[in-house]
């Protein structure tokens, strides 16, 4: 049996910091359930030190960075988990409307076992939607535009397609 990975206080609250500096900067929004957060954060600083990069503690992790590289702790499906259902898998990262209350969180199905869907978006060619915010120029390639641009902060409405698929 291994031995348990021992986090204190003090690691918690430090990497919450970060946490909130990143999200603040990039429009996103913590959890604002403070013991529920400092949770999915000790689970993070334990997968960090277990495998060397901080998974995301509500899924099954491999070990291997190279597999586990869209479950890294902002996962490849926080976006659409948050446009579409108010938070991402494990509701580290909430809606706005989560925060001000004006939305409940629900459970969050998982997206992990469609990566051949994923595979298929990464091959050469354009086979997904490239959006432009009309703010600052920023691109990114995903179905849907980001709520919040992770630049100059402008709203979702603020996007156009640059290319479509």
């Amino acid at each position: 049996m291994k031995p348990s990975i021992e986090v204190s206080g003090s690691e918690i609250k430090q990497y919450r910091k970060q946490l909130h500096r990143d999200a603040d900067k990039s429009g996103y929004y913590l959890n604002p359930d403070s013991e529920f957060t400092d949770n999915l954060v000790e689970g993070l600083i334990v997968n960090s030190k277990r495998y060397g990069y901080s998974s995301c503690p509500c899924r099954l992790s491999g070990g291997s960075r190279e597999k586990d590289i869209d479950i890294i702790c902002p996962c490849d499906y926080r976006d659409d988990d948050i446009s579409q259902y108010g938070a991402c898998y494990c509701a580290l990262y909430v809606s706005e409307e989560v925060v001000n209350g004006k939305k409940e969180l629900k459970p969050v199905p998982e997206r992990r076992g469609h990566k051949k869907e994923l595979k298929a978006n990464k091959v050469s060619g354009v086979s997904i939607d490239v959006w432009r915010c009309k703010v600052c120029g920023y691109l990114c390639a995903r179905k849907t535009p980001p709520d919040v641009c992770p630049v100059c902060k402008a709203k979702k409405e603020r996007f156009e397609i640059f290319i479509k698929s």
